[in-house]
């Protein structure tokens, strides 16, 4: 029994991860795959080929996000851009969703972006008790005009699952920065801590 239980982990252990990234894959192949819907229905790989091959969604995909990344790199672009900013902020209820979505999308995604660029470790929920967070940031707004020492604007996410988390201010001599990337500490939070980062080779002598 011991020997049979030892092969169920085993086994356990090279499947879990595999299953878990196929359906994950599948997931995103399957979620994609609906942008086909976009062309017309004259247009479409089922009727054009009469066969429906799963993947053709990905492409169409990555295809739009590059013309639309190309066009958007020249002055016509940024200038359409623009002005479809400008009419989406003045329509009520839209103006609050799309302008905090772009806020978010711009910190995460542009290059000059300084959001989750550093791995902190800091005391949390209590003192004493560790977790690693990620630097967002510095306090702004009237928010600056209530602290009076020098503070960073803090994630900290939560486990297994990084989506969920809390948004915290610390001071900055609070938080420890981390001698690691932002992917090796975001799967040691993933990981509940299984999956180790490698200790650089300095922090070794």
């Amino acid at each position: 029994m011991a020997a049979l239980r030892r092969w169920l982990f085993a086994g356990l252990l090279v499947i879990a991860p595999l299953a878990i990234t196929l359906w994950v894959l599948q997931w995103i192949v399957g979620t994609l795959d609906q942008t086909l819907l976009i062309l017309p229905e004259a247009w479409q790989p089922v009727r054009l080929l009469g066969v429906r091959i799963p993947g053709l969604g990905v492409l169409l995909a990555l295809a739009i996000l590059l013309v639309v990344g190309a066009i958007t790199s020249n002055f016509i672009g940024r200038t359409l851009v623009g002005w479809s900013d400008a009419v989406l902020n003045r329509i009520p209820v839209v103006r609050s969703i799309y302008s905090s979505v772009k806020q978010v999308s711009d910190t995460l995604f542009s290059p000059s972006g300084n959001a989750f660029r550093t791995a902190v470790l800091v005391q949390w929920p209590r003192p004493d008790v560790w977790t690693i967070a990620f630097v967002t940031g510095t306090p702004g707004g009237d928010v600056v005009s209530h602290l009076q020492d020098d503070f960073v604007s803090v994630y900290v996410p939560t486990t297994p699952n990084p989506t969920g988390g809390y948004f915290v201010m610390l001071r900055r001599r609070d938080c420890i920065e981390l001698k690691m990337s932002v992917d090796e500490a975001l799967r040691y939070v993933i990981s509940m801590g299984v999956v180790v980062p490698a200790v650089p080779a300095n922090n070794l002598r």
